[in-house]
């Protein structure tokens, strides 16, 4: 028999016999298996098939959009990529201008766009008081229903005339660096014409980023908000203020939705149309400078020839969209792999 140790109440005597080891697996092992209902299987079915639909979808245009350029690519051939003049019925056409407009213009909207919506999207989720956020989750909402013809015209009418001056200053003190240089202009003239300034990439992706802000907003928002309330409260009752929190916490955790954001931010701004191509001047030559008047696209070229174009021309211009499609895909492949190796939580696990 067993002794009890005065004072612990706890027997003593000899080990009881060790018992045999159990594995790591073993309570998994254990662990009963449910059976799938039929409403489960009928909801993953309607889940692979609204998958495969997507799927089917963009195979569908991929080879609609090739088959109605064969045509065009076929008389162009690799000179369509190199070529930046447009003039299908002349057999010299290409794309090398519109689609560095279209490259340009995303990623100076994107420039402008992910500071604006990170600072919005933190400051909802981190600094509002409760009564207000869900005001101001409405309205950044609600910034995104917004028709694009008019943030068109609010950018051509009243934006335009308010931010030459901002071009013409960036133009005097950064024209150093390539891409804000302006062509025979002497910034520090004060009598020279400002319209080199308007009716540019700047202006235009200025624009975009306001449309393409409440997208990404909305994606690191909900991301933020996330985060693990646990490691919130412990990096505050450690010491750290609510910055601090913010770095070690939540920016980390929310890498894969600032990320994601990002992306589909870039992919709406290669796409978009009316309002670029109410603010731009169309040219057909690779305009680097974008502060300098004059710019396109490759969704602007087909607003503006789909209406006058022949047969030919019609094929072109597919080839063109064809161009744009494959890179908006390239654009989400690459977004989708980065958030996949940063997903969100990640930078926080221990």
């Amino acid at each position: 028999m067993s002794a009890v140790v005065p004072g612990l109440g706890q027997p003593c005597g000899p080990p009881p016999e060790p018992g045999p080891e159990r594995g790591p697996d073993d309570g998994a092992r254990r662990a009963p298996r449910g059976r799938t209902e039929p409403v489960d299987r009928l909801f993953q079915g309607v889940l692979r098939g609204s998958g495969a639909v997507v799927l089917a979808i963009m195979l569908l245009v991929g080879v609609f959009l090739t088959y109605r350029a064969s045509q065009a690519l076929g008389v162009a051939q690799w000179s369509f990529l190199t070529t930046s003049a447009w003039e299908p019925d002349s057999r010299r056409f290409g794309i090398a201008a519109v689609l560095t407009g279209t490259v340009l213009i995303g990623v100076t909207a994107i420039c402008i766009a992910v500071p604006l919506a990170l600072g919005t999207a933190l400051y909802i989720s981190e600094y509002a008081p409760r009564k207000l956020r869900r005001t101001l989750i409405s309205l950044v909402d609600l910034m995104a229903a917004v028709p694009s013809v008019v943030y068109g015209l609010w950018g051509f009418f009243l934006l335009q005339g308010q931010v030459v001056g901002l071009s013409r200053w960036i133009a005097t003190y950064f024209s150093w660096i390539p891409v804000f240089g302006v062509d025979g202009v002497d910034p520090g003239d004060p009598l020279q014409t400002t319209t080199v300034y308007t009716s540019s990439t700047f202006i235009a992706g200025i624009v975009v980023a306001l449309m393409v802000t409440p997208i990404a907003c909305s994606v690191m928002r909900e991301t933020f908000s996330q985060a693990p309330p646990g490691e919130r409260e412990g990096a505050l009752a450690l010491g750290a203020t609510r910055w601090g929190m913010i770095r070690a916490v939540v920016l980390p955790y929310g890498r894969g939705g600032i990320i994601g954001g990002t992306m589909l931010g870039l992919g709406r701004a290669l796409g978009e149309t009316i309002a670029v191509y109410m603010i731009i001047s169309p040219v057909f030559s690779v305009q680097w400078h974008v502060l300098q008047n004059g710019a396109n696209s490759v969704s602007a070229l087909i607003a503006l020839r789909y209406g006058s174009a022949s047969e030919f021309g019609m094929s072109a211009l597919m080839a063109a969209g064809l161009a744009l499609f494959l890179l908006t895909l390239v654009v989400n492949f690459v977004a989708s792999s980065i958030a996949a190796r940063s997903r969100s939580g990640a930078g926080t696990e221990a």
